[in-house]
């Protein structure tokens, strides 16, 4: 794994993501719409390369000459009604094909395994984007590593448990420390690839 690029670098969970691509000794890229928001000591250990991921040109150009991706879109606290995490996902998805990477692991929401029913009434608009973003994912062809945590938190974390289908049993929540570096980790452990992993951090 000689590049990788991820996408939503400065999100909470994000950032911990570049931190463990970091700390493990890959050469990150970090694409970002504000610099300024990737904390000091990061920026001076990473690519920067700032960008709109409902650009095409911005988002193929961020992806030339990676061995694979990472995408960690968000809305921050914003709920509403979006096609950005799904817009965004096409472009990746189109600039992938075109540049020939095949590994992608996305941090989509532990809200799809359940019926759309069942969801919050809170949460419905922007699990529908997820759900949107999850089946462009999934008729991609790729190698990816769909990635359906619960409650993020902020927790330093320990380690964290995985199932291929489901949320391990009892777990309510993920530290985005933990889910940060699984999307790192799970680049080079095929036996993610083309899977749905439910992740919880064990406490």
């Amino acid at each position: 794994m000689e590049k990788i690029v991820i996408f939503g670098s400065t999100g909470n969970t994000g950032i911990c993501a570049v931190e463990a691509g970091v700390q493990k000794g890959l050469n990150v890229r970090a694409f970002v719409r504000d610099p300024t928001k990737l904390p000091d000591h990061l920026r001076n250990s990473v690519e920067v390369v700032k960008g709109d991921v409902l650009n095409y040109t911005d988002v193929h150009n961020a992806i030339k000459n990676v061995s694979a991706v990472v995408v960690v879109l968000g809305t921050r606290k914003d709920l509403s009604a979006t096609t950005m995490l799904s817009d965004g996902m096409k472009n990746i998805i189109k600039a992938m094909t075109k540049e020939n990477v095949q590994i992608v692991s996305v941090c989509l929401s532990a809200f799809l395994f359940c019926a759309p029913e069942q969801v919050p009434k809170i949460f419905c608009k922007i699990n529908e984007d997820h759900q949107r973003e999850f089946d462009v994912l999934q008729e991609s062809g790729l190698n990816y590593i769909a990635v359906f945590p619960p409650h993020i938190s902020d927790d330093k974390g320990t380690t964290c448990e995985v199932n291929h289908g489901s949320l391990p049993p009892g777990g309510k929540m993920v530290s985005k420390h933990d889910l940060g570096k699984f999307l790192i980790d799970s680049l080079t452990q095929p036996e993610h690839y083309g899977k749905i992993c439910g992740i919880v951090t064990k406490y």
